[in-house]
């Protein structure tokens, strides 16, 4: 399991937002019958927009190398990481699968699902190598949210979903196609730990990337109508 970032602690205390007023501790608080200050610039991108309203989750069978380079997973995984993140606890984080490394993993996942499941056909002793060996790169995101802090259990565990979907967007936006699974080896603990997933973390997802091989229709979509209250006293 990976060690925590050593200042994450420290970072928690000194910036964190204050559990109780949902402000960050320094900023001036602000009177309720005080008039707002006046909005700034915020840069807006029709192109970003227009990505995200067409965004499809791809499937396994769609995702074809090229993947992305080392600078493009970075800077996916650094887009990943730009999430609410209450406490700055960084209850979350990323383990990579790419080249040989997922037909290592696949194989030793293989070894443990026939182990478990003894009776296995013979054509299903390969599936999770033909699994992870789909998709380009596989990024594992691990949520790992800390019982012991104010900040409540689900809300990190919502950050590490956060993550999961920024790095979706990233991809998308760099031109590349993904899907979000959570299968047996997500699942299950004595596979998790084989991919180094700690007793006490737990898969949030797993995000396949790679180059688009087709472009499948939309899904139906719910009308906001059926998804959308607005709250009246």
């Amino acid at each position: 399991m990976a060690a925590r970032p050593p200042d994450a602690a420290a970072s928690a205390q000194a910036g964190a937002p204050d559990a109780g007023s949902g402000r960050h501790h320094g900023a001036p608080a602000r009177a309720a019958d005080a008039p707002p200050p006046p909005p700034i610039p915020a840069p807006s991108s029709a192109e970003m927009l227009a990505l995200l309203e067409r965004r499809r989750s791809l499937p396994l069978r769609a995702l074809v190398p090229p993947g992305p380079d080392n600078a493009a997973l970075e800077r996916m995984l650094a887009i990943a990481a730009r999430v609410p993140d209450h406490g700055r606890l960084v209850p979350w984080r990323f383990i990579v699968l790419e080249g040989e490394a997922r037909r290592a993993a696949g194989e030793r996942l293989d070894a443990l699902y026939l182990a478990q499941n003894p009776d296995l056909a013979a054509d299903k002793r390969h599936m999770w190598r033909d699994y992870l060996l789909r998709a380009p790169v596989t990024v594992v995101v691990v949520s790992r949210p800390d019982p012991a802090a104010k900040i409540p259990v689900l809300n990190q565990v919502l950050s590490a979903g956060a993550a999961a979907m920024n790095l979706i967007s990233a991809a998308t936006a760099l031109g590349f196609g993904a899907q979000w699974l959570l299968k047996w080896p997500g699942r299950d603990k004595a596979a998790a730990a084989l991919l180094g997933i700690g007793a006490t973390e737990q898969a949030a997802g797993f995000i396949h990337i790679g180059s688009p091989a087709e472009a499948p229709p939309d899904r139906q979509r719910p009308a906001l109508e059926e998804v959308v209250t607005r709250w009246r006293p």
